[in-house]
């Protein structure tokens, strides 16, 4: 049984890199472009203004973490920190299958120059949500280490997470089951693997999570092309299974109580491999919405004309705005 599970995951691995290979060949945008952000097809007016990069020049630091697993934490974040009285909301990132946070590197440049700390690490094994705590533990101390540059820089009200594909499961596990998930107040992933692979007998139930337990506004997107929403119509089905089916995305946000905000939507025409910087602009919305109090990104995704709604590049959407 451990040697299928083995085999499962690197089916998906060979999957997830398949499909950037893919997407390459397709025109569409690889995690390798430092300046994807300038080819990222838009068509509304919210989506390509937080699709651009931001106006704060960004700066790099990392910490060597006692965990070997995670290796390092890899921090973005304005460059004018260190002056500034300000203090500046956290984003930690939790990593896909086979692409850690040092592949990610322009898409978290790309948040922190929207006024984030944006964070990460080398873990492989995402899923379980406790790097991603272990990473917002390490944050929190740097904030109250008079010695350290992020002391106090950290606004500990304003803390998101995110994550694409197994990260998408540890983001969920990370809100969910870890100690400090209560610091979390948005949510965001991407083309997380579905419920169907943390069966006993696919990768197993460490994949697995609970998204009724959700208490903070989640945003979750996924693509239509064929490795991530497959064929399969259901969980039962044997053959066709995708990365992040439309079943299981609509599973997961109809899980959601109603009495949360959530929103869900489609990238059309996107694979697995794109999903985390085709949806950058509406993710980096999300968090400025919801982390920094942008009335006008907040209207990508409330009220009557929300632009999300409307846009040609989406399909599947459904949104429940609590305010």
């Amino acid at each position: 049984m451990r040697i299928l599970k083995w085999i499962l995951l690197i089916i998906l691995i060979i999957i997830g890199t398949f499909a950037v290979i893919l997407s390459l060949g397709m025109g569409y945008v690889s995690y390798r472009n430092s300046n994807y952000w300038k080819f990222i097809e838009t068509t509304k007016p919210i989506e390509t203004k937080y699709t651009a990069l931001g106006v704060y020049d960004v700066s790099y630091t990392e910490f060597e973490a006692e965990n070997d697993n995670y290796k390092k934490y890899e921090i973005w974040y304005p460059s004018e920190m260190k002056e500034s009285s300000s203090t500046y909301p956290l984003v930690i990132m939790a990593n896909g299958t086979g692409i850690p946070a040092s592949k990610y590197k322009s898409v978290f440049k790309h948040l922190a120059s929207w006024g984030f700390i944006v964070v990460g690490n080398e873990d492989e094994n995402s899923r379980t949500g406790a790097s991603t705590s272990a990473t917002l533990d390490f944050m929190l101390s740097l904030n109250t280490d008079s010695e350290s540059d992020f002391y106090g820089k950290i606004d500990v009200d304003s803390i998101g997470v995110a994550g694409h594909s197994q990260g998408g499961v540890g983001t969920i596990n990370a809100v969910i089951n870890q100690n400090n998930g209560n610091y979390y107040k948005a949510m965001y992933t991407a083309s997380t693997t579905s419920s169907f692979w943390g069966q006993e007998d696919k990768l197993g139930t460490d994949w697995n999570y609970d998204v009724s337990k959700i208490t903070i506004p989640y945003f979750m997107v996924a693509g239509t092309g064929p490795f991530d929403a497959g064929a399969a119509e259901d969980i039962t089905a044997t053959e066709g299974q995708g990365i992040c089916p439309l079943w299981s995305i609509s599973e997961n946000y109809n899980y959601i109580p109603d009495t949360v905000t959530k929103v869900m939507a489609r990238r059309v025409n996107t694979d697995h491999g794109d999903m985390l910087f085709n949806a950058d602009g509406y993710m980096t919305a999300w968090f400025m919405w919801l982390l920094k109090g942008d009335e006008e990104a907040a209207n990508a995704f409330v009220g009557d004309h929300a632009e999300i709604m409307a846009n040609s590049l989406y399909q599947d959407q459904h949104i429940n705005i609590m305010r």
